[in-house]
């Protein structure tokens, strides 16, 4: 059997109060080339088995990190996921080519308006510059960094604009997948914290 071509890394640490990312993460789940790795449920104890997680993303073509902002970044156990996975020598570094000429893609929501993210907004800047250490991360990994599809307003959106997101978020995943230099997936930034 063939592994999936996409993995999904979601971190969530209160899926039960998730009204966007956790049915978004069920939906991503039963597409027939998506694998979905919830940390928090695989790794309650926050012991990850980096062994297992290499062998899944060695296997995929794109890896999409599934989150809701959390203090401008992502939710503690996705950072441990990076630091422990993403490891010298395996994926940077010499001899680090374990990730090499895949793509990473950032499927965020933030509680925030879109008109809050940028100069004259309450974060002072666009909600891309808090995705930074991600794409630079990609980068590192030599990894093509896709443009991030982002929810915003999500503790407010309503169930139509959770399920527009979530069939937006389908139909990129589902869509053949382009050359890393050709590639033209659209930012996606949508309105509608702990909700999400």
């Amino acid at each position: 059997m063939n592994e999936p071509p996409i993995v999904v890394i979601y971190a969530h640490p209160a899926p039960r109060r998730s009204r966007v990312n956790h049915p978004l993460a069920e939906a991503l789940a039963e597409l027939p080339h998506v694998a979905v790795r919830e940390l928090y449920k695989l790794y309650v104890d926050y012991d990850i088995d980096v062994v297992a997680e290499q062998r899944l993303l060695s296997t995929a073509e794109t890896v999409v990190l599934l989150f809701p902002v959390r203090w401008y970044s992502v939710p503690a156990l996705m950072k441990l996921w990076l630091d422990d996975v993403l490891e010298l020598g395996w994926a940077y570094g010499p001899g680090g080519t374990a990730l090499r000429g895949k793509s990473m893609l950032a499927v965020v929501s933030a509680g925030g308006q879109a008109d809050a993210y940028g100069p004259d907004g309450a974060h002072g800047h666009p909600i891309g510059d808090f995705l930074l250490p991600l794409e630079q991360t990609a980068l590192q990994c030599g990894m093509s960094w896709m443009p991030p599809v982002v929810l915003h307003d999500a503790d407010r959106a309503d169930t139509d604009a959770v399920a527009l997101h979530i069939e937006h978020v389908a139909r990129h995943l589902t869509a053949p997948p382009l050359p890393p230099e050709t590639q033209e997936w659209p930012a996606s930034e949508v309105s509608g914290e702990d909700a999400q």
